[in-house]
């Protein structure tokens, strides 16, 4: 792992929450009890995709926004983790939350409280940033309400106009279509690679045939890492498409898979390795992430 004073090649851009896990023993009972194993873990979508790329050996470093009064603590966690923070604390709304109901078969259903995400504006991103770095990436998180997606979209023009690669992770389906996939195509226009998962690619794409997702995205992107479940992955350009089977693992939580599929992939393209190399560490990642609680390493 990485010092966090090493200097960042990454950064990501996006929500650091608080993950409630639930796990019912059965179904819950409206009106009533269900007894239920409930965990409190670090999460958010764009602190678990930092925290595996730190785990790769990537030096990394977090843009977000969390409550005042939790400033200190997280920034020792991420720095914990080999993370460098850059992180703004919120004097009026708190670290956001979320609520993960874990199915039997490990499957998760969410309530999201997004907190001081929704504050994230263009101060938080000073052009500054930039200097010295290989690779934006942004959680989709981060586009779906105005403020941060003037200060993201903004901020990787810039990126791109200075050489730098940008990559976006669509984050969710539901947020997707309350949004727009035609806005959201619009807003990632000056990404490089897109990460999208079974269903965002079929919401993006307006298409239930993979084959037709894949020409559809890859005539916007130049490259697309679709995350297939227990199907698997493949990755596609518009001159090749590659997929891979996904290891048999005993699931226990499905929660970051897809951020450890992204890191993989990422750890290996920056490192210089071929698609089919970078898509078989997805893959591996990505399943390793199913066979314990939470979204991080």
């Amino acid at each position: 792992m990485p010092s966090s004073e090493a200097k960042p090649r990454v950064l990501v851009i996006g929500d650091v929450m608080t993950d409630v896990i639930v796990r019912p023993e059965g179904p819950i009972v409206l009106g009533s009890d269900r007894r239920a194993k409930i965990d409190l873990h670090p999460g958010g979508s764009a602190s678990n995709q930092a925290a595996w790329l730190a785990h790769f050996g990537v030096p990394v470093a977090l843009v977000g926004r969390v409550g005042q009064s939790d400033l200190a603590q997280q920034e020792a966690q991420f720095r914990a983790v080999g993370i460098t923070p850059l992180l703004s604390g919120d004097e009026t709304r708190g670290t956001g939350m979320l609520i993960n109901i874990i199915s039997p078969d490990g499957e998760r259903s969410f309530l999201t409280d997004r907190g001081a995400n929704l504050a994230f504006s263009g101060r938080d991103l000073p052009l500054s940033l930039l200097a010295g770095l290989d690779l934006v990436h942004v959680s989709g998180y981060a586009l779906f309400a105005p403020g941060p997606r003037a200060a993201v979209m903004s901020f990787i023009a810039v990126a791109r106009s200075r050489g730098i690669t940008v990559t976006v992770d669509p984050a969710s389906v539901g947020f997707l279509e309350e949004v727009g996939p035609d806005n959201f195509l619009g807003w990632t226009h000056d990404a490089t690679i897109l990460f999208p998962n079974a269903e965002e690619a079929a919401c993006l794409s307006g298409r239930r045939d993979p084959m037709e997702q894949i020409r559809f995205l890859t005539d916007r992107y130049g490259v697309v890492a679709i995350k297939r479940g227990a199907e698997g992955a493949e990755v596609a350009t518009s001159a090749v498409r590659l997929r891979a089977a996904p290891p048999t693992v005993e699931v226990v939580d499905t929660t970051g898979a897809g951020d450890a599929f992204l890191a993989g992939f990422l750890a290996a393209r920056l490192a210089g390795a071929g698609l089919e190399a970078c898509l078989a560490k997805a893959v591996d990642a990505g399943a390793r992430a199913t066979t314990r609680l939470g979204g991080r390493p």
